[in-house]
């Protein structure tokens, strides 16, 4: 298999996609006879003209021909096609990758935990949990395994060959559309979330497998892998329905770990004395009794 063409091919299919979602009066172009346009967003030479590029040069951009694209071209792309943060981030990785040469050797993620991180996990009252770039839990404090325990099969005796996943949880267990009242939503930040992991490193096999098998098992999740929607993930809040304590709202807060390419450290913390608040210190009494020494048995990235 061709891994840069599939990356060229990636590139291109980005590149229309945002394409495709813009109309000309959006961008101030005229429309002079709408019933001609084969189209649903901007034609090519659009993009062209207002990225200030000849058409065969972006024709060939959207082809996944990227060598020797400069970061002021990808600037000017994504202005005409009026991409967000997340979304120009992605088009840089995809073209990065793209463009380098495919004997470059990438740096290795990390594949284990380091004590120290567990410990500093442990030491924290909420749920706080680490995450790898394929979305397996690969970390976390008793308080989260509490607060995830649908997704534990079984949570005294984890199945280390199947680590915890929140992308196969979201698409593939039924119990999933009432852990997450707002399913729709958390569909699609887990899809746009995966994809912008995906846009990172697209030589990672792992992410490759997991996209493959979703696909495969779920419509839903392929049909919202073929939007191409990237998003970044920072802060924000998020609403549960846990089995044991009912809907609670946290917000979160997450951090890439630099000492630990690829891993994110999530924490979640409900606003003091709500209703949520209350939820969550129940959860934590009722993970001290039943769920007790969970966290050290979440499983790690595979290798």
């Amino acid at each position: 298999m061709d891994e840069r063409r599939d990356h060229r091919a990636e590139l291109g299919e980005f590149l229309a996609s945002r394409r495709a979602r813009i109309t000309p009066d959006r961008v101030g172009l005229p429309i002079y006879d709408a019933s001609k346009r084969r189209v649903p967003g901007l034609r090519r030479q659009e993009v062209a003209t207002l990225a200030g590029l000849s058409v065969d040069y972006y024709v060939q951009l959207e082809r996944g021909k990227a060598s020797g694209v400069s970061e002021g071209v990808l600037d000017a792309i994504a202005r005409a096609l009026q991409l967000d943060d997340a979304e120009r981030s992605h088009l840089f990785d995809l073209h990065r990758h793209v463009a380098a040469d495919p004997r470059r050797r990438r740096p290795r993620r990390t594949t284990a935990v380091r004590p120290m991180l567990q410990r500093v996990v442990d030491a924290m009252t909420v749920p706080a949990f680490v995450r790898n770039p394929r979305h397996d839990l690969v970390c976390a404090n008793i308080s989260a395994v509490a607060f995830y325990s649908p997704l534990f099969p079984d949570p005294d005796r984890p199945d280390p060959a199947v680590p915890v996943n929140f992308v196969r949880f979201c698409f593939l267990d039924p119990r999933a559309r009432d852990f997450y009242p707002d399913w729709d939503t958390m569909a699609d930040s887990a899809v746009n979330l995966l994809r912008t992991d995906a846009g990172r490193d697209p030589y990672d096999r792992d992410i490759s497998d997991l996209v493959g098998e979703l696909s495969t098992r779920s419509e839903e999740f392929r049909v919202r892998w073929a939007r191409h929607n990237v998003r970044l993930h920072h802060t924000g809040s998020k609403t549960f329905r846990h089995p044991v304590v009912g809907e609670l709202t946290v917000g979160y807060e997450t951090m890439p770990l630099p000492a630990d390419p690829g891993l994110v450290l999530t924490i979640y913390s409900p606003e003091p004395a709500s209703p949520s608040a209350d939820a969550l210190a129940l959860l934590s009494s009722w993970a001290a009794t039943n769920v007790p020494g969970a966290h050290r048995d979440v499983p790690s990235e595979r290798h």
